[in-house]
């Protein structure tokens, strides 16, 4: 009898075992072969409508991660573009309005989940600080690993305050693009694709640092360019609301430069600083961008430290 019993479950067990073995390999095959829809971001602007950009994760993935990662928690409302020209491009989604201005860490990241997070602690710390952070308000205090600060707060009254400014260092990105070495991205800047905006910094010799210098803003293309091609990072396509980004093209301008004559000034704002050409004299607002993933997360994108264009070419 306990023959048959010992049996009974021995056989049992190994039908079990092969029901779960089959059950997980199902799951692993549903997961590798579910059609997985590129997400997609929607952008509301304030007086003229929805737009709908797929993105590209395939061909770009730091870029869509990145722009995923400022849209999702909010980086791009309110901000505007600030520059609309109708047979070319128009570009937005600067902070806080300074077309100079690159994001900050503390964008992306929340400060509770990097001081619980020792890799990522680490290497913000390393590459944003040469591995020696100061501390806010104690000065005497230098943290130079994970462990350090993590006694730091557990003995200090507060302590995770001394840290408040710990991911106000500015970011860019690398450029996904054949010029800088990326191979897979080959999407082209036809009307509607929407690319990442950067600096140029050719005319002082850092081509490369130009390449890897983009942050937050972007453009929607509105004539195919080939120009462009290999040197800026594409990383999505309108598919919905290419009429609302045609109204924002030709919004009236301060001024363009084909328009000024020789003897022309250019004009200048209340507070006689110069306007750029192809500035809206109403910059049109985005209200919000967010982006459907479908459940996937794309994860946070690998940062560098912002360039200082006019700190680098003092110390030269």
């Amino acid at each position: 009898m306990n023959k048959i019993i010992v049996r009974t479950l021995l056989i049992l067990g190994i039908l079990l075992a092969i029901a779960g073995i089959v059950f997980v390999s199902y799951g692993v095959y549903k997961k590798v072969t579910l059609d997985i829809p590129n997400p997609v971001a929607t952008m509301e602007v304030e007086g003229y409508g929805t737009v709908k950009i797929e993105l590209y994760p395939d061909k770009a993935p730091d870029t869509v991660a990145n722009f995923i990662r400022l849209a999702n928690r909010g980086f791009y409302n309110g901000t505007t573009f600030h520059r609309t020209m109708p047979n070319f491009v128009i570009q937005g989604g600067a902070k806080d309005g300074d077309t100079a201005a690159s994001p900050a860490l503390s964008d992306i990241y929340d400060l509770d989940s990097v001081l619980n997070d020792k890799n990522t602690f680490e290497t913000i710390l390393e590459e944003y600080y040469d591995g020696e952070y100061t501390l806010d308000d104690d000065a005497s205090t230098v943290i130079t690993s994970y462990s350090q600060m993590k006694s730091y707060i557990k003995n200090t009254e507060d302590g995770q305050s001394y840290f408040d400014n710990f991911l106000n260092q500015e970011y860019t990105i690398e450029g996904e693009f054949i010029a800088n070495g990326y191979e897979e991205n080959n999407l082209k800047h036809e009307t509607g694709v929407i690319s990442m905006a950067r600096s140029d910094y050719s005319d002082y010799g850092y081509n490369t640092i130009g390449y890897n210098s983009a942050g937050c803003q972007f453009f929607i293309v509105m004539e195919n360019n080939n120009y462009l091609n290999g040197l800026y990072a594409p990383f999505g396509k309108v598919v919905e609301g290419m009429d609302v980004v045609e109204k924002i093209a030709n919004v009236e301008v301060y001024y363009r430069d084909e328009d000024l004559g020789e003897d022309d000034k250019v004009p200048t704002d209340e507070d006689g600083n110069k306007i750029v050409s192809d500035t809206p004299i109403e910059q049109p607002v985005i209200k919000s961008i967010s982006v459907e993933t479908y459940g996937v997360d794309y994860g946070l994108p690998t940062t560098i430290e912002s360039f200082n264009q006019y700190l680098s070419l003092f110390e030269y």
